[in-house]
């Protein structure tokens, strides 16, 4: 993953992909990409195929490693192209980066995150089935065939939580409070959103998730404000 040698020229691309290609490969996993989102994702410098000497753009196995893990980390994560790229920043300067907070777990490189069925989900949080009914009747986890990391970690800290008394029934406030930021998002978004080609639609994506970040920093605060007064 050497950004060095992204934009290198390949005469054959033998063994490359082309964006067609990608995406057959990639849509079953993550059915919004498409090709203007791959060039969005360029533009940001997320992502830098080589390309042929007649311009078209070739993906190695790095890139489709590399792609993966940005999609998976906006799916499963909510996190910013700005965040994501930081860390892919620090990964390729040879250092060990972390995510914000460390409250995020980054999924290989290597390979595409896990996806968990019920029983699995319930076994590896140590939870039980009556617990993810409750969280999915307080709105906490959206029913699913399938999870993610990131609803293993909601479970996992249900599990915590239920051992200090509070129980999914006590956090249905937290569903409302999400939506109420979902409405300053989509107001935020409204003069973007009004467009309707597709690179508008990948820029109000990610300005979603941008403003998102922001909000998820008030609010940190707020709660280590009030800890502090409660310390006190």
């Amino acid at each position: 993953m050497v950004r060095a040698t992204a934009q290198a020229r390949v005469p054959g691309a033998s063994g490359l992909l082309s964006i067609g290609q990608v995406l057959a490969k990639l849509n079953p996993e993550f059915p919004e990409l498409s090709p203007s989102k791959l060039r969005f994702l360029e533009e940001r410098q997320l992502i830098t195929p080589s390309r042929t000497d007649s311009g078209y753009r070739k993906f190695s196995a790095t890139d489709m490693d590399r792609l993966r893990f940005v999609l998976t980390m906006q799916r499963d994560h909510y996190l910013p192209l700005k965040v994501i790229r930081g860390y892919l920043d620090d990964f390729d300067a040879g250092r060990q980066p972390e995510l914000p907070g460390g409250a995020v777990q980054a999924p290989s490189m290597l390979s595409s995150e896990r996806r968990l069925s019920r029983d699995e989900l319930i076994r590896e949080a140590g939870a039980n089935a009556m617990l993810l009914n409750d969280a999915v009747s307080a709105s906490l986890i959206v029913p699913a065939d399938h999870f993610g990391e990131d609803v293993l970690s909601v479970l996992k800290s249900l599990v915590e939580l239920q051992r200090s008394g509070i129980e999914p029934r006590h956090l249905r406030g937290f569903r409302a409070a999400a939506e109420r930021e979902l409405g300053l998002i989509e107001n935020a978004l409204m003069p973007v959103a009004r467009r309707k080609d597709a690179s508008s639609r990948a820029k109000a994506a990610e300005m979603a998730r941008e403003i998102a970040s922001q909000l998820e920093i008030v609010r940190s605060s707020l709660i280590r404000s009030a800890l502090t007064r409660l310390d006190s």
